[in-house]
């Protein structure tokens, strides 16, 4: 598929701003399934190029941009969801900003990067409510973090028996949110099982010595039920965890490092599984204590335990089989 035309759209919460790229064309539409219709015309109107090589680009804005996918993916057109800070890298220095004028910059992307752009496959049904519901149980736990530790700090400052109703509050707020936390968790384990496909993934997943239940979840629902990456160095990349050389000409030799624009909270479930791994797992405990042995830094050896994993559990989705454990076998 060659991708002759590229519109680029900029979303907020009530319009879209769109720009058809070679014929510097501009028009904005209400964000709803009546403004999309009206965008189809116009773009019938005003581009001569074929549905199958016509590509529309967006900036992921969150729920914002929801319906627009909802609508493009079942009217079969090609289109890409791109990181706003891809875009902003990309744009170099720039003098203001306004939607016009981004949604024209997202067309020129698009056009720039189409022989590298993959068009995106919209997620099930299943895996959206989960994206949603793992977004609000996030939300809920760092407010009931919040409220633990500012609990923790008064009562032992202040007095109780002058401050009761300060302490109630926050410990019926703290109780309030756990039983919601709760809910929600039993939502989510709901919809894994009434599905077919992602039960089947996550009980592969939970194979691997290691590998929790929140991680299993969590990785099908930020690879989009594995359709979003095709290896997993390029989800080790998402996650911060691939190495990367930090070399230039013969002055500059630093140490290889990994990125710190990544999805922070994977990074983190990927290394409580190293490092519980390293507890439990007897093969991984061995190449730790090895490494460690010969001097190697104990950080970069998390890590590797991290890909090692990560490896693992992109193997066993693809084989569509459970993980056998060689050492177990090998000990008998």
């Amino acid at each position: 598929m060659e991708i002759l035309e590229t519109v680029g759209i900029d979303i907020s919460k009530k319009v879209i701003d769109t720009h058809l790229h070679k014929r510097d064309l501009y028009q904005q539409f209400e964000n709803n399934k009546k403004g999309f219709k009206q965008m189809v015309k116009w773009l019938e109107k005003n581009n001569d190029v074929p549905t199958e090589n016509l590509m529309f680009a967006m900036e992921h804005t969150g729920i914002y941009c929801n319906n627009l996918s909802l609508f493009l993916s079942e009217e079969s057109f090609n289109y890409v969801i791109l990181p706003g800070l891809e875009i902003k890298q990309s744009m170099g220095m720039t003098r203001g900003k306004n939607d016009k004028a981004d949604a024209k910059r997202i067309a020129l992307y698009a056009y720039e990067k189409r022989d590298r752009l993959k068009s995106h496959v919209q997620s099930s049904e299943s895996t959206l409510k989960l994206k949603r519901l793992f977004s609000l149980r996030e939300r809920m736990v760092k407010q009931r973090a919040g409220y633990k530790m500012s609990l923790k700090e008064q009562s032992e400052i202040l007095s109780k028996s002058e401050n009761k109703l300060l302490l109630k509050i926050q410990k019926e707020l703290i109780k309030y949110l756990t039983k919601e936390i709760d809910i929600i968790e039993k939502e989510i384990e709901t919809i894994v099982n009434e599905d077919e496909t992602l039960k089947s993934q996550y009980d592969l997943i939970i194979t691997i010595k290691g590998v929790g239940k929140q991680t299993a979840l969590y990785m099908i629902v930020f690879t989009e039920g594995f359709k979003k990456f095709d290896s997993w160095r390029k989800f080790a990349s998402y996650c911060g965890i691939a190495p990367f050389p930090n070399t230039s000409g013969s002055s500059v030799r630093g140490r290889t490092k990994v990125s710190h624009l990544a999805n922070k909270k994977l990074k983190s479930l990927l290394d409580l599984c190293a490092k519980s791994s390293i507890q439990y797992n007897e093969e991984m405990k061995l190449y730790y204590q090895k490494r460690i042995n010969l001097g190697k830094n104990k950080m970069s050896t998390i890590n590797i335990i991290r890909n090692k994993i990560l490896a693992r559990i992109f193997a066993v989705i693809n084989r569509k089989s459970p993980y056998v454990d060689l050492m177990k076998y090998a000990a008998n």
